[in-house]
C-alpha cells in the first residue's frame, strides 16, 4: 500500500473524527427523540387509530429515509458535503420547533379522547397542516446531514479497511445515541409531555449544529464538480444515438478524455480506463465517429460522445443493481416489524419492575442496543479471529449474507411469539376489549428484535462498506446514501404491503387481539427465503471492481 496514503490517514487530527461524532451524536437524539414516538403521539395527542397511525409512521420513516439520497446529490454535485449539511441541520431545527407548537399549544391540536372511543373531537385541516409540514421540514433536515455525515467523514481517509472501520463506528454512534432517545426522550415524551420531549429534541439539535460547525477548520472538505448523474445519462443517450455503429475493436477509435481532463473540466484520474467486456452495447457512447470531437481534441457534442471511464462508471452502477434489490426485500420486513411491535407493545405488561413502565415505543431499543453491541464486537473481534483464520478480512458481501439469514429467523420468532400473544387473548376473552391488556410481559418481544438487531450489525455497515468502495468516484456522497434510499423506499413497500394484507386477508383489523399477525410474520419469513436466493445468484454472478482483497487475496492494508 502506498505510503502517502498512510501518512494521510495517521495525520487526521483526532478532534475532526471527535466533533463529526458530536454533531452526529446531537443531530440523530434530536431526530430520533421526535420520530421514534411518533405513533403514540399520533394516537394520543390527534385521535389518529393505531393501524392508521402506524402506517402514517411507515411514510414518514420512508420519507425520513429516502431524503439523504436528495442530500447526497445535491452534495455531489453542486455544494459539497459540509455546505449541505449546514443548511440541513439549519432546516431540522425550523421542523422540530414546529412540532413543539403542536405539542405545545392547544389550538394546534385536538382534545384528547378515550382510547377506543369513536367521540373523538376530528383534527382540523389547520391542525393537520402544521403537524404535517413540521414533520415534513424536519425530515428533510436530517436528509442532509445523516449520511452526508458519513461522507465527509470517510472522506478523511484514504485506505479501505479504515474507511469500513469508521463505517463500524459511525453505525455504533448512530445506534447508541438513538437507544438514548429511544429510552429518556421517549420516556419524557410519555410520562412528562411531548412539548417538553420535543424541546429537549430542539436543544440537541443546537448542540450539534455547535460541534459541527466548531471543527470547520480541521474537515478535508470534497469539492463538487457539477452533477455526475449528468454524465452518466448522457452514456445511455450517446450508446442509443450510436445504435447502428459497428464496436470497434481498435483502443485508437475511443476517447479516454483530453489531456487528462473531460469535456466539463473534471480532471480524470483514470483517463485511460480500460472499456469491459460486459454491457459492450454501452461501449459505443465511447466511441467516435466523425463530428464528435473539436480540433483541439475535445467533445464537440457532449451527448454523443463519452469518456471510457464515464461508461465504466455506469457499467458499475448497473452491475451493483441487482444487489441493491435484494437490500430492499430485506428491509422492508424489517419496516413492518419495527411498527407492529409498537402496536404489539401497546396491548402488553410493559412494566419492568414494581414503578418502571416501559413506554411502548421505547421497545425499538432492543434492536439498537443488540446492534450496538454487535458492531463492537464484529469491529473488534469478530473480523480480527476471522481474518486470524482465512487470511483476510470477511467481504461486505459476505457480512450482508449473515444479515439475510439472521431477519428470516427474527420473523419467524416474531410469528411464534404473536401466535402465544394471540392464544392468551383467547383464553382470556379480549378478543373485542381493545385497550385492555393483555397480561403478557413485553420481555417476549425481545427475542425477535435482538435477531433483528444482530442482523443490522452485519448487513447495514456491509452494505454501505460496498456501495463507497464500489460505486464511482464521482458518487461517494450518493454511494453512502443508499442505504438511506433502501430503508426510505423499504417503508413505502411496507406500507403497500399492509394495505393489501388489509384488504385481502383481514389479518390487521384495527384491534390487533382480533388479527392474525402472525400469518404476516410467516409470510415475511417465507418472502426472507426467497429473497435470500436471489441474494445468492446476485453475490455468485457479482464480481468486485475496487475491494482489493475482497476475493481471497489478501490484502491487510486495503
Amino acid at each position: 500500500m502506498d505510503e502517502s496514503l498512510s501518512h494521510t490517514d495517521a495525520h487526521i487530527p483526532s478532534d475532526s473524527g471527535k466533533r463529526r461524532g458530536g454533531a452526529l451524536g446531537g443531530l440523530t437524539l434530536a431526530a430520533g427523540g421526535w420520530i421514534s414516538n411518533l405513533i403514540v403521539f399520533l394516537i394520543k395527542e390527534f385521535n389518529i387509530n393505531s393501524i392508521d397511525a402506524a402506517q402514517i409512521a411507515n411514510v414518514v420513516n420512508g420519507s425520513f429515509s429516502f431524503f439523504p439520497i436528495i442530500g447526497a446529490i445535491i452534495a455531489d454535485s453542486f455544494f459539497g458535503s459540509f455546505s449541505v449539511i449546514s443548511i440541513s441541520s439549519c432546516i431540522s431545527l425550523l421542523g422540530i420547533v414546529l412540532l413543539v407548537l403542536t405539542a405545545t399549544l392547544n389550538s394546534l391540536k385536538p382534545q384528547p379522547c378515550a382510547t377506543g372511543s369513536e367521540l373523538c373531537q376530528p383534527t382540523s385541516a389547520l391542525q393537520y397542516a402544521v403537524l404535517y409540514t413540521g414533520i415534513t421540514v424536519a425530515s428533510l433536515g436530517l436528509g442532509g446531514t445523516r449520511y452526508t455525515l458519513a461522507t465527509l467523514g470517510a472522506n478523511q481517509f484514504d485506505k479501505p479497511k479504515h474507511q469500513a472501520s469508521f463505517f463500524n463506528w459511525f453505525f455504533f454512534t448512530l445506534y447508541s445515541i438513538t437507544v438514548v432517545a429511544l429510552t429518556v426522550i421517549v420516556y419524557i415524551e410519555d410520562n412528562v409531555g411531548f412539548k417538553w420531549g420535543f424541546g429537549l429534541c430542539v436543544i440537541a439539535n443546537l448542540i450539534g449544529m455547535a460541534i459541527f460547525f466548531s471543527g470547520n477548520r480541521f474537515y478535508k472538505f470534497d469539492k463538487p464538480h457539477g452533477s455526475p448523474f449528468v454524465g452518466l445519462g448522457r452514456v445511455i443517450v450517446a450508446s442509443v444515438r450510436k445504435t447502428s455503429l459497428q464496436l470497434s475493436s481498435e483502443r485508437k477509435d475511443y476517447y479516454y478524455g483530453h489531456d487528462g481532463v473531460t469535456h466539463d473540466g473534471v480532471t480524470n484520474k483514470v483517463a485511460a480506463a480500460t472499456l469491459s467486456k460486459s454491457f459492450r452495447f454501452l461501449n459505443r457512447a465511447a466511441q467516435k465517429i466523425e463530428g464528435d470531437m473539436k480540433s483541439d481534441g475535445s467533445i464537440a457534442k457532449p451527448w454523443s460522445l463519452c469518456t471510457t471511464q464515464q461508461v465504466e462508471d455506469f457499467k458499475t452502477v448497473i452491475r451493483i443493481f441487482p444487489l441493491w434489490s435484494t437490500a430492499l426485500f430485506l428491509a422492508t420486513p424489517i419496516a413492518i416489524q419495527s411498527s407492529m411491535s409498537v402496536l404489539q407493545a401497546l396491548t402488553m405488561d410493559r412494566h419492568i419492575g414494581p414503578h418502571f413502565k416501559l413506554p411502548s415505543s421505547s421497545v425499538i431499543v432492543i434492536v439498537l442496543f443488540s446492534t450496538s453491541i454487535f458492531l463492537t464486537l464484529i469491529d473488534r473481534f469478530l473480523c480480527p479471529m476471522w481474518q486470524k483464520f482465512t487470511g483476510q478480512s470477511p467481504s461486505p458481501l459476505q457480512r450482508v449474507g449473515v444479515g439475510h439469514m439472521l431477519t428470516i429467523l427474527s420473523m419467524a420468532v416474531s410469528a411464534v411469539m404473536e401466535s402465544k400473544r394471540l392464544k392468551i387473548v383467547q383464553e382470556h376473552h379480549l378478543q373485542d376489549q381493545p385497550g385492555t391488556i393483555v397480561p403478557m410481559s413485553i420481555f417476549w418481544l425481545f427475542p425477535q428484535l435482538v435477531l433483528v438487531g444482530i442482523g443490522e450489525a452485519f448487513h447495514f455497515p456491509g452494505q454501505v462498506a460496498l456501495y463507497y468502495q464500489e460505486f464511482p468516484m464521482s458518487l461517494r456522497s450518493t454511494s453512502t446514501a443508499m442505504i438511506s434510499l433502501i430503508i426510505g423506499i423499504a417503508y413505502y413497500v411496507s406500507t403497500g404491503v399492509v394495505n393489501v394484507v388489509q384488504r385481502v386477508t383481514g389479518w390487521l383489523p384495527n384491534n390487533l387481539n382480533n388479527g392474525k399477525l402472525d400469518n404476516v410474520y410467516w409470510m415475511l419469513a417465507v418472502l426472507g427465503v426467497i429473497n435470500f436466493g436471489y441474494y445468492l445468484v446476485c453475490t455468485k454472478l457479482y464480481k468486485y471492481q475496487n475491494v482489493k482483497g475482497a476475493e481471497g487475496s489478501p490484502d491487510p492494508d486495503s
